[in-house]
């Protein structure tokens, strides 16, 4: 169940929204903060909210890959894999922090800090291999400078 504050704001989105499913984005978003990911139960809430169907939002959420329908870490890596920054090493980017994440890409580290995913693309062409980490974009990167990055993010929480 979702707090009566954001159910409201929610609601005042949606309304100032041409269309709700306009507003769904946004919705899915807030109720993936606020579970820490996009739960059957936030689907049905978002449901209610934009007077959707379920399976409307279902499908909605499935469709973009930063709303997340399984548990997830508590940062998101997302490895630009964009023809940009694969031909600059982001595939072996990828690979390489999830050895030293102790993961397989697509997995959580066990202490719930991280999951890494391939992003196909983060508009950050310019500066190839590009990685996001949270809200967090971070370009012209070497395994050593991401490493670096995501042990200040872990410190950041």
């Amino acid at each position: 169940m979702i707090p009566e504050t954001l159910k409201t704001e929610l609601q005042d989105r949606v309304a100032s929204a041409i269309t709700p499913r306009e507003a769904a984005v946004d919705v899915m978003k807030e109720l993936q903060r606020h579970y820490g990911w996009l739960t059957d139960e936030a689907v049905t809430e978002a449901s209610r909210i934009l007077g959707l169907s379920p399976l409307q939002v279902e499908e909605l959420a499935t469709f973009y890959e930063m709303i997340y329908r399984r548990p997830v870490g508590k940062q998101m890596i997302h490895v630009c894999d964009s023809i940009s920054c694969w031909n600059m090493g982001g595939e072996s980017l990828l690979e390489r922090l999830a050895a030293h994440l102790g993961i397989s890409v697509g997995e959580t580290t066990r202490d719930g800090m991280f999951t890494l995913l391939p992003c196909c693309c983060l508009g950050n062409c310019g500066q190839a291999p590009t990685m996001m980490v949270g809200d967090n974009l971070y370009g012209e990167l070497t395994v050593e400078k991401a490493v670096e990055i995501l042990k200040k993010e872990s410190s950041n929480l």
